[in-house]
């Protein structure tokens, strides 16, 4: 199963990194962060986009009564702050580091527009990418504000078993490999840890589905 998250199964670090391009080899360097380091803040000024090379990156914003709402969890081969490449200037939104080192890849605005206007191809998929983010995250913020947490969390299960999900030959499960821990899903998702124990314990006594620290099987269609 093809992630909608990378293009012809190259995840977007390995194809837009300036550090493959020659004219940008010399002046590019990567940026490190630790864990609970902001690589941007809401209200910055939004005039480099990012990849993940190495890490995880939280992306959220603070709502009227401070409190955080996620808004996703991006790992290796993820590209963030996108909305600078349609004309954003400030942030609308929080970026920030959750593992002990992650190693960021920045790439100016103009820099993308200049490999967006020699390659109509590799722009047209840029544009495909950034419409189909808005179309997930909306299809989330959707469920946090209609649906209760047990449909969020089969919801969500479903769009790692679209990004990570193989089938096994066998026994025809679906078994996902995913990168993250049980307290971003809960973030994910809306909910607390404790509850989010509670529900896929019981998903798992119904034998709807298995699950480990990296690991989820999924043993029919939920």
């Amino acid at each position: 199963m093809n992630s909608i998250w990378f293009f012809e199964d190259s995840n977007l670090f390995k194809l837009l990194c300036p550090h493959k391009f020659k004219a940008y080899q010399e002046t590019h360097e990567f940026e490190d962060y630790k864990k609970s380091d902001y690589i941007y803040f809401e209200e910055d000024s939004a005039n480099k986009i990012y990849l993940i090379e190495k890490g995880k990156v939280k992306i959220g914003y603070y709502s009227e009564d401070g409190g955080e709402v996620i808004k996703a969890i991006l790992t290796k081969g993820e590209i963030f702050g996108e909305k600078a490449i349609l004309g954003e200037n400030k942030r609308t939104e929080f970026a920030q580091s959750v593992d002990t080192l992650t190693s960021i890849c920045p790439i100016g605005v103009d820099t993308m527009h200049e490999l967006m206007r020699d390659n109509e191809s590799f722009s047209l998929k840029i544009y495909k990418f950034i419409g189909m983010r808005f179309k997930r995250l909306e299809r989330r913020l959707h469920l946090l504000l209609f649906k209760d947490t047990k449909t969020r969390l089969l919801e969500f299960f479903n769009e790692l078993k679209e990004d990570y999900g193989t089938q096994c030959e066998h026994t025809g499960d679906v078994i996902i490999r995913h990168p993250y821990t049980q307290k971003d899903i809960a973030n994910l998702i809306g909910t607390s840890r404790p509850t989010l124990n509670i529900i896929m314990n019981e998903l798992k006594d119904n034998d709807q589905i298995d699950f480990n620290r990296k690991e989820i099987r999924m043993k029919m269609a939920i």
